[in-house]
């Protein structure tokens, strides 16, 4: 692709709606300049755009999103022909086990769910699509970074990762988290222990296609009090990497 393909301005705009997060919700021009690296006058015409679209809405000074730009997640989700194809799995994965089964991607430094499948309990435990959750602290985390990245990228993505604590067990350390990343790399899969909420366990394994490249991974998040790390082992693990053995088949 040739930089003189790119529309500038089309990618300007994608910028300023990834600038609101969960500690941006509003945004005014001079904060969203400054988050883009663009200039206050482009920020603010950007924004302007965005409302008279009916993705954004403004008190006059400061702005935030509207539920329109959910829109844009959900054209993916809808044509996605992936999170459609494995759908069925999880279903039958979460049936077997009676636990919640996701499918999620690596995004930067992100954990994306692009499918979920409920537990036939009451509770179900687990994402929505479209959710987010940093990389480090849930199971596919690690195991998509080093399958994903070789060594050497995958200690520059650690160091430029944001470590933050959850709970008192999650994990911080760059250089300890791409030693976990290349564990669950030669084995194909990953169990993390109450690293992102306390009293929850997630395991996930990973979905490589026959020629050798990683699609994704499929994964739960369970109970500790229900859970413990053997029982994940011995009972949640081999179905799950049944389940990872038959879409594989597919891919």
């Amino acid at each position: 692709m040739q930089e003189r393909d790119l529309v500038e301005g089309l990618a300007k705009g994608l910028r300023v709606i990834e600038a609101f997060d969960d500690e941006h919700p509003t945004l005014n021009a001079t904060d969203c300049a400054e988050r883009c690296a663009i200039t206050r006058t482009a920020a603010r015409r950007h924004l302007l755009t965005l409302v008279h679209l009916g993705y954004a809405a403004t008190d006059g000074k400061r702005f935030w999103l509207e539920p329109r730009v959910l829109r844009l997640g959900n054209s993916f989700l809808e044509a996605a022909r992936f999170p459609r194809l494995v759908q069925p799995f999880l279903q039958q994965l979460a049936e077997s086990t009676h636990e919640t089964v996701n499918l999620s991607v690596l995004d930067g430094h992100d954990v994306t769910y692009l499918a979920r499948s409920d537990s036939p309990r009451v509770l179900s435990v687990g994402y929505q699509r479209g959710a987010r959750s940093p990389a480090h602290a849930v199971a596919p985390g690690p195991l998509l970074a080093g399958l994903l990245l070789p060594d050497a990228e995958l200690e520059a993505w650690a160091l430029a990762h944001e470590f933050t604590p959850f709970t008192r067990d999650t994990m911080t350390d760059p250089m300890r988290f791409a030693q976990h990343a290349r564990g669950a790399r030669a084995q194909g899969w990953c169990i993390l222990e109450q690293q992102f909420n306390p009293g929850y366990s997630g395991v996930a394994a990973a979905l490589v296609d026959r020629r050798g490249r990683c699609h994704g991974a499929i994964g739960m998040a369970v109970a500790s009090a229900s859970w413990s790390r053997g029982e994940i082992e011995a009972r949640l693990l081999p179905p799950l990497r049944a389940t990872v053995a038959k879409v594989r088949a597919m891919l």
